[in-house]
């Protein structure tokens, strides 16, 4: 075991003989490193209560708010040779200026006069229409006058049919009447015969009697004659009649097939007059379409396709043209778990590349070299990236964005939240916690009504 004792051999050292030893035991530093640490832990207390704003940070680019101020390339409708240039890169344009000409290279459009050579068939081809419409109200005319003249004769015969029922009414009652004299005067010569047998009338008597009965029987065939032959006549009008309206709807049938075949090649003539006029038309604006021209105010970046005798297809690229006027905007993209903390005019804070700033994120007042903006629009949908696009315009109420900034450039971006103790923001932060989520609530317009 150890032998300890309890004698102390401090006050009898000389600890004056030794300097290091006086020296290190007469410093103070723990003494101030005490107090270091107790203001160190007194400003951490007070820092932690201090507001934060929680924020998403993201990186995005500079870009429009308008589709047609975005830069865009020049295409030719139809497929041709580059013949000559009218600008170079770095060229201002106006809306409507010629940039290049180009020339045909199909074989059907060489013809320096098309366009008349198809203005004289369309021409030939109208007049033709106008004759096949001629004919036709030729043909109407004959229509109508075919039907009038058949009318007529109809009525006409019909006038004569009638006079032949008259007549076999007539005959008829003549052959009755015929009929009934022959029955009078064959009983007439009986009873003569009769008194002739008994001696009371004479021979000469009787043969008078016989011959009237001769005679009416005369008549009798006779009237019986005439009445067929008016009975004839009248089967006769009546095929005559049967005969007109038969010819006459043949010839207004004939008549309206002419006129119909008039309309069917009026109505070809018709469509070969439209077909030759969208040609035409098509024609005259692809003579249109050889010089390609500025679709807006802009200046002229690149030329795709240069040279002269260049083959330029339909839909090919030719140049690009940056629009001189445009609302700068910035793009950027949020992942889909911060997509319920944004909403329309929230603030968002930027800083653009080439622009030297320092940024405080949690105390967006305190930094310097941002610029203001607020959430302008918001897609629906998620983009190829796997984040939800989202636009930011310049915020009116905060300095403007410089104007050197050019579409394209790189921004990193702050969108601000809900403000937060650091202590909260620290303990989110070590949890892995989303930051909280907050509705801006409108002010309230009710009011209390007295009651009485």
């Amino acid at each position: 075991m150890l032998n300890i004792t309890n004698n102390r051999i401090n006050e009898d050292f000389p600890r004056r003989k030794y300097n290091s030893l006086v020296e290190l035991e007469g410093r103070t530093s723990g003494r101030v490193l005490i107090k270091l640490l107790f203001v160190l832990v007194v400003i951490v207390l007070i820092t932690i209560f201090l507001p934060w704003t929680q924020n998403i940070r993201t990186i995005g680019y500079v870009t429009t708010l308008r589709p047609e101020q975005k830069p865009q390339t020049l295409h030719s409708v139809i497929d041709g040779r580059i013949e000559r240039w009218f600008v170079q890169e770095g060229d201002f344009v106006h809306k409507g200026d010629t940039i290049l000409f180009i020339s045909e290279i199909k074989d059907e459009y060489f013809d320096p006069n098309l366009l008349t050579r198809v203005e004289e068939q369309l021409q030939s081809k109208e007049s033709s229409v106008q004759s096949y419409a001629e004919k036709v109200k030729a043909l109407n005319s004959q229509i109508d006058a075919l039907i009038t003249t058949g009318k007529l004769k109809l009525k006409q015969i019909e006038n004569k049919q009638r006079q032949a029922k008259l007549k076999v009414t007539s005959d008829s009652i003549n052959y009755q009447a015929s009929i009934i004299d022959f029955e009078v005067a064959k009983e007439q010569y009986a009873r003569m015969e009769q008194l002739y047998k008994e001696g009371l009338k004479s021979l000469t008597d009787l043969e008078a009697r016989k011959l009237k009965l001769q005679k009416a029987q005369a008549d009798m065939v006779s009237y019986e004659n005439k009445l067929l032959t008016s009975q004839n006549e009248l089967i006769n009008t009546e095929i005559e009649y049967a005969s007109i309206e038969a010819q006459y709807k043949d010839d207004v049938a004939k008549a309206e097939s002419d006129k119909y075949t008039a309309l069917s090649s009026m109505y070809d003539a018709e469509a070969t007059v439209t077909k030759l006029q969208n040609q035409y038309m098509n024609y005259s604006v692809r003579t249109g379409l050889y010089y390609i021209k500025s679709p807006t105010d802009g200046y002229i970046t690149k030329a795709i396709q240069s040279g002269i005798g260049e083959t330029v297809k339909a839909g090919g690229d030719i140049v690009s043209i940056m629009p001189a006027n445009y609302d700068l905007a910035v793009e950027m993209y949020i992942k889909p778990i911060d997509l319920p903390l944004i909403e329309k005019t929230q603030k968002v804070r930027i800083q653009f590349d080439g622009w030297p700033a320092i940024v405080f994120s949690g105390w967006p007042n305190t930094s310097y070299g941002t610029y203001g903006g607020v959430i302008y629009a918001m897609d629906n949908f998620i983009s190829d990236n796997g984040k939800f696009r989202v636009l930011v315009a310049p915020d009116k109420d905060d300095h403007p964005w410089p104007d050197a900034l050019r579409i394209g450039g790189g921004t990193n971006n702050m969108v601000l939240l809900k403000e937060v103790p650091i202590w909260y923001e620290l303990w989110r932060k070590v949890n892995g916690f989303p930051p909280d989520y907050y509705k801006q609530a409108p002010a309230s317009t009710n009011t209390k009504k007295k009651s009485k």
